[in-house]
């Protein structure tokens, strides 16, 4: 027998974990996990230092070493914060440095400013195409978006205002413009309509929306298929189903198309879409915005065209202004394209570029919008017009401008 006296009670240790130091303004945790330093990023890069050598060497470089090179690059790139060095994204610098510095190359010479401004867009569209291609997130039009803006209104101020033509309430005029187009940015820029993974309680489908899929010839599933791993709805990959969804037949018993994804696990309602680039789903979405870094779906699109609108109005008369002040007794049309001695001095020059650059940006902004337009006439969205156009079931109308898809159009939204 044990006498209670021998019973000891026995204490359980608690595991002490070692407390983290904080982090100095310098400091911060690499990608690997451990302590690293501001002063410290060209020390020890072995992907680059291989990289110059084969360079100077001329031996070509493989992908696979670029991309090491730009992914240390950009874990090293970081600016001193509280608690921590904050990390930069990498992509959001060229447009802060090649913008200035193309525009007063421009300014030089009429021949500079006709090959610069040409070359702007198509590396942009370049650029566009490469990060659209691998499906990656960029802020590189963000920044130049809101960078375009910004420089454009400090050369405003600081070569064509000085000139006496510009008045204080034209001055508040643009100026209003310029915050109610950030404005409406921020506001495009919240949730463009994600759909939330339900809870499990609402997951479960339908016994008639199970003999809708089966009749397709999937299997029986009892609940919702992302509760079961190993059911063959889950299975599914995107290259099996283009769309990436089993859409049910609109005569089923629910009267409500629905699709499900494979990659967020829920069952979505007509006309939503997965965005391969953001990785959720967007009700009702509409595209991918690269000047907005987010999708344009349900809650959003109004601010969106709102956006849109603002710059338009706001741009056209800023640059209606400046012509008029450095090409004075012409109308802007003829201005635009013949306004003698405007490079006879630096700051014409330079604020007769920024015009052109401003008209380039307000084209294909004005394009977008024509296009936007239309869709909503329409009621279509220019992911329905694009899959149409994939699947050639659309109709081209008013030379391509207009896609008639037969599907939506006849509806209300």
């Amino acid at each position: 027998m044990t006498h209670k006296g021998s019973m000891k009670p026995v204490k359980k240790k608690k595991s002490e974990e070692p407390e983290l130091e904080p982090l100095c303004c310098c400091e911060y945790i690499d990608r690997n996990g451990e302590k690293n330093h501001v002063a410290a990023c060209l020390c020890d890069c072995q992907d680059l230092d291989e990289g110059c050598d084969r360079w100077i060497t001329c031996k070509s470089l493989q992908p696979e070493t670029c991309e090491r090179i730009m992914d240390t690059i950009s874990d090293r790139l970081r600016i001193p914060w509280l608690r921590g060095a904050k990390k930069v994204n990498i992509s959001i610098i060229p447009p802060l440095v090649l913008l200035p510095v193309f525009l007063h190359v421009a300014s030089w010479h009429f021949l500079l400013g006709v090959v610069v401004l040409t070359s702007l867009p198509v590396l942009a569209l370049w650029y566009y195409y490469l990060t659209h291609r691998r499906k990656e997130q960029t802020l590189f039009f963000l920044s130049l978006g809101l960078f375009s803006l910004g420089y454009m209104y400090y050369v405003f101020l600081q070569e064509v205002v000085p000139k006496g033509r510009v008045g204080p309430v034209q001055l508040a005029v643009l100026t209003c413009g310029l915050f109610l187009i950030l404005l409406a940015l921020h506001r495009a820029k919240k949730n463009p309509g994600y759909l939330s993974i339900p809870a499990s309680s609402d997951r479960s489908l339908s016994s008639s929306q199970l003999e809708c899929l089966n009749r397709k010839g999937q299997e029986k599933t009892k609940g919702f298929p992302g509760a079961d791993t190993s059911g063959s709805l889950n299975n599914r990959t995107v290259k099996d189903d283009p769309k990436g969804s089993s859409r049910l037949p609109a005569g089923s018993p629910t009267k409500v198309k629905e699709d499900w994804c494979a990659k967020c696990q829920l069952v979505r309602p007509a006309r939503a879409w997965h965005c391969r680039i953001c990785g959720i789903c967007v009700r009702r979405m509409d595209h991918h915005c690269v000047w907005i870094n987010s999708c344009v779906g349900e809650s959003n699109h109004q601010a969106f065209i709102l956006a849109l609108l603002i710059f338009l109005l706001t741009s056209v008369y800023g640059i209606t202004l400046t012509l008029d002040t450095i090409c004075r007794d012409r109308s802007v049309f003829t201005a635009l394209f013949y306004c003698p001695g405007v490079y006879a001095n630096y700051s014409s020059a330079l604020s007769f570029t920024c015009v052109w650059y401003s008209v380039i940006v307000t084209a294909g902004m004005a394009y977008i919008f024509l296009i936007q337009l239309i869709n909503i006439s329409y009621n279509v969205t220019e992911r329905e017009v694009q899959q149409a156009l994939r699947q050639k079931t659309g109709r081209r109308l008013l030379c391509g401008l207009i896609v008639d898809t037969g599907q939506y159009n006849r509806a209300h939204l």
